[in-house]
């Protein structure tokens, strides 16, 4: 299962755990290092010293590799400076253009992610420094960057930006979906749903029920609902009440949305919860698990049971490598 994508980031395995807000921390993303594919932190709003502090309780869980995942559309900097100077040296970018921080990563000897949603950001990005694209399908949970399916961007982007390694995401849970990735001339693949059902991940049990319980028909594509101070940022959840009575109102806009402000639940990260907070509901969430923010993928229909995350990233691989044998006869 060797490719260029694991020759770059020194990994066994091309599988990389998507940066999940709120649903990831050291103990998920060093399971995944560990069983051999590529474990990422999600530091893009945390303050300096958690930063800090989450980089150095993964290293003490691994000695392998792990990244941690920047969102562009909020300053970074000093989060980036902050992870160099805690020897990371695998740093994904997210969302805008990365050129600015390129020649601070690379200065410091990182390889350097950036996840897109067409063939063009992905030349852009090439051109500015990447090493590696993550070319996001529509089908993925969580913030979409772009409005095209997996199985026709792969090969579109890896068309545009060969021989830079490309990394498949959206609508990858299983070894099916990581040989059809490796098949469309992906380098690996990005997982995310399928890891939220791992006993690593950070969620509160309501919502890990809801995500095992779910087909791949009860996600929706929003172009804007639950607030995270990110306008104009589409996502993809679980349909759940907050999204039926919003859609039932007429999909109106923030400001007018049913139920706006109340208060359906609590939390030691978030206090208060308000109806279309994003708030990814954790362990110690408390109140209306159903009606909150509930990231999820169009792949959450391959997800059927919980398991710690390195049996999932090993699953996934020995179930490709079988595949791709069968195919090659």
């Amino acid at each position: 299962m060797q490719t260029a994508l694991c020759e770059c980031l020194g990994i066994e395995l091309p599988i990389i755990q998507a940066p999940m807000g709120g649903a990831v921390g050291p103990s998920l993303a060093a399971a995944v290092s560990n069983a051999g594919g590529l474990g990422m932190l999600v530091l893009w709003r945390a303050d300096l010293a958690t930063v800090r502090q989450q980089i150095r309780q993964t290293r003490a869980l691994t000695s392998k590799p792990f990244g941690v995942n920047l969102n562009l559309e909020f300053p970074q900097e000093e989060r980036l400076a902050a992870c160099l100077d805690e020897g990371v040296r695998i740093i994904s970018f997210f969302w805008r253009d990365p050129a600015a921080l390129m020649p601070r990563a690379k200065a410091a000897g990182a390889t350097v992610l950036h996840t897109v949603g067409s063939a063009a950001s992905a030349r852009r990005a090439v051109d500015s420094g990447v090493d590696i694209i993550v070319g996001q399908g529509w089908e993925a949970g969580g913030h979409v960057r772009g409005t095209v399916a997996t199985l026709p961007l792969i090969p579109a982007v890896v068309d545009a930006v060969s021989p830079v390694p490309v990394v498949a995401a959206g609508g990858i849970a299983d070894g099916r979906g990581l040989a059809a990735a490796l098949a469309l001339g992906a380098a690996g693949a990005w997982i995310g749903t399928r890891f939220l059902a791992s006993k690593e991940a950070a969620i509160h049990p309501r919502y890990r029920e809801l995500l095992l319980q779910a087909s791949e028909t009860d996600t929706v594509f929003l172009e804007e609902l639950f607030d995270v101070n990110w306008p104009k940022a589409p996502h993809r959840v679980l349909r759940n009440k907050t999204v039926d009575s919003w859609e039932a109102a007429g999909r109106p806009p923030s400001g007018k949305r049913p139920g706006e402000g109340d208060v359906i639940g609590t939390s030691r990260a978030s206090r208060p919860i308000v109806r279309y907070q994003s708030a990814t509901p954790g362990p110690d969430t408390e109140g209306d698990i159903d009606a909150m923010s509930l990231w999820a993928g169009q792949s959450v229909g391959l997800v059927s049971k919980l398991q710690p995350a390195g049996d999932i990233v090993r699953d996934i691989a020995a179930e490709a490598a079988a595949i791709l044998r069968r195919l090659a006869q």
